[in-house]
């Protein structure tokens, strides 16, 4: 902010030479865009950047930065941090809080009581000074200048905070300011609503549209981070209470401090160090041993190649290696801002490390939980209203699960947005729902909040591995014995890239016209007959008595799933926040089937 307060004066000097530091593109457009940009930002730098690059004649740069706008994909916005319409700023968050503030007003007769939570990670580019701290001040501001209270955290929390303090403060909205695991570059506005969950269809884009109604910056005082002075600050009340109700998924308290077991907790250079320590200690645990190098909140992340743990050994190399030093049995990793897990375990034999997949972690986490509900309710519970969650790419481990113990299990649309909105729609119509995850190392033990949590799900899984323990077992061990009670569920996944969409569309029309006409999808796959095809880009689903997919038609993405004879399952589909093609194949074996397949 004091670096900011310095450019001042030639801020005011920029504006009395524009001019002459900015002939014209030959673009009437871009010209347009150009002269629309510097008259609405006020942040000197990034100001400067554009101003550089029209006086260097970097005309398709311009045209990337400032001739298309963001996009709201999962639950809010997320870019790379410098000047443009179409990256993150100063400007584009005070444009996404206007339009949110208009979206809010019209929805909530009672927003001047409720306010809006803002929560904020460690980001920031030193080129714009856009740090995530600022432009959550900002993004205060806009709802300040309104006379919209603002509950701002006083420093960054993890993710699951702002949704966890929406719900706790019965604040209208949440906005957090972070591009979670994504490169240092990035930086995101993730939006929650009132029930805590992220926004999701409708929503988004009625947003979107009422972002785009409001553009140009209200007012002098939207730009006044200094008001962000009169938030009010809920991370001491909200952190009290997380960790309060944290404990009611701790079912060991007793025996958990004695437990010999050692761990190794890495933040990724994020801010899930503290939290993670004080979950711990409300589960009674020793305290993990925290990797020295990636301990304390740094944006440049340098001591990995990407901030994403679930790239697997590769990025937490300094965690084993600490590890081995230290005679740990388990390392834990949370990403920058603390929704996901990664979870790695000494190999039996002593040789090496085993990292787990989601989909594995998730099998020890809906075992584990299912048995303390079982354990805790005895004969008394009604498991008819006891459920689990997955998005329809992850493991169909859950599945088996509830065919076999009698429990409800459900699959959304992929992403945490649609989870944790099933999640209340469940809980309100008086059911249980304890476990519900996805395949990206996104996991929720409980329902505490609606939405993945990797400091409460790191504690879950140091407790089941301390009790595993102390009946001589660890976690492949039992990952085994899962298998065996439930049949064997092989999972892989990976991708092409692919930033041509006409060349992703013709793939995809050619999938759903495979036998020459529209809607003739494949029948066979290697030689094995296709039983059954589900396209929720179109609403097809084979397996229906009306042909009609009971998971929401998403037109604006492609999904499609292929059911084989022989127990595999593998789904296309592009990402929502990457050039990609992703393919997510399993091989799900009834109880007491080897596995013979290979993915």
């Amino acid at each position: 902010m004091a670096e900011l307060g310095e450019h001042r004066d030639r801020d005011r000097n920029l504006d009395l030479d524009l001019d002459s530091r900015c002939p014209s593109t030959g673009d009437l457009q871009l010209d347009q865009k150009v002269h629309q940009w510097l008259s609405w930002d006020k942040n000197p730098r990034t100001r400067t950047q554009v101003a550089s690059l029209v006086a260097a004649g970097r005309h398709d740069e311009l045209r990337a930065r400032l001739l298309s706008h963001m996009n709201f994909g999962t639950a809010g916005l997320r870019a790379a941090m410098g000047a443009g319409f179409s990256r993150i700023n100063d400007l584009t968050v005070i444009q996404a809080t206007q339009g949110l503030h208009a979206y809010l007003s019209r929805c909530f007769a009672d927003l001047s009581r409720r306010g809006v939570v803002i929560g904020f990670d460690t980001r920031g580019q030193r080129e714009s000074g856009c740090t995530s701290q600022r432009l959550a001040n900002l993004t205060a501001a806009v709802l300040l200048s309104r006379g919209v209270p603002a509950h701002l955290f006083s420093a960054p929390v993890p993710t699951p905070y702002v949704p966890y303090a929406v719900r706790t403060l019965g604040a209208a909205a949440g906005v957090m300011i972070t591009a979670s695991h994504n490169p240092k570059e990035d930086n995101g506005y993730k939006v929650y609503w009132c029930n805590g969950a992220q926004i999701c269809s409708p929503r988004d884009k009625e947003i979107l549209r009422s972002i785009e109604e409001n553009l140009e910056p209200w007012s002098a005082s939207c730009w006044e981070e200094e008001l962000a002075a009169s938030s009010s600050d809920p991370l001491e009340h909200v952190n009290r209470c997380y960790m309060e109700q944290l404990r009611s998924l701790c079912f060991h308290r007793d025996s958990n401090a004695s437990c010999p077991l050692r761990v190794v907790h890495s933040s990724f250079h994020g801010v899930g160090h503290a939290f993670v320590q004080e979950a711990f200690r409300n589960f009674n645990l020793p305290p993990p041993i925290a990797v020295p190098e990636q301990r304390d909140p740094d944006p440049d992340f340098p001591s990995v190649r990407c901030p994403n743990p679930e790239e697997g050994e590769s990025v937490l190399e300094l965690a084993l290696l600490l590890a081995e030093s230290e005679g740990a049995q388990l390392v834990l990793a949370t990403d920058p801002d603390a929704d996901r897990l990664a979870v790695a375990e000494r190999r039996s034999n002593g040789c090496g490390w085993k990292v787990f997949t989601g989909n594995e972690v998730a099998a020890l986490l809906g075992w584990w939980m299912f048995s303390k509900w079982r354990e805790t309710h005895g004969g008394g519970g009604n498991v008819h209203k006891v459920f689990m969650l997955a998005t329809t790419v992850s493991s169909k481990i859950l599945q088996a699960f509830a065919r076999a113990e009698g429990f409800q299990f459900e699959e959304t649309l992929p992403g945490f947005k649609w989870i944790g909105n099933r999640i209340q729609q469940l809980t309100e119509a008086g059911n249980d729902v304890i476990f519900s995850f996805e395949e990206s190392i996104g996991f929720l033990c409980g329902s505490v909040v609606p939405e993945k949590d990797g400091v409460s799900s790191a504690a879950v899984v140091a407790e089941l591995a301390a009790h595993l323990h102390s009946k001589k077992l660890n976690l492949q061990e039992q990952l085994h014995n899962i298998y065996l009670t439930y049949g064997h569920h092989v999972s892989r996944t990976s991708y092409v890239l692919c930033d041509d969409p006409p060349t992703i569309q013709r793939i995809f029309s050619r999938l759903r016209s495979f036998g020459g006409s529209d809607g003739s999808y494949p029948q066979h796959c290697g030689g094995v007959p296709v039983l059954q095809v589900r396209d929720v880009t179109t609403g097809y689903d084979s397996s229906q008595p009306d042909r009609r997919s009971v998971l929401p038609v998403t037109r604006n993405s492609h999904m499609i799933t292929f059911s084989l004879q022989n127990g595999v399952v593998a789904t296309l589909r592009t990402s929502g926040t990457e050039p990609k093609i992703k393919l997510y194949g399993e091989y799900c074996a009834a109880p007491g089937v080897s596995v013979g397949v290979a993915l």
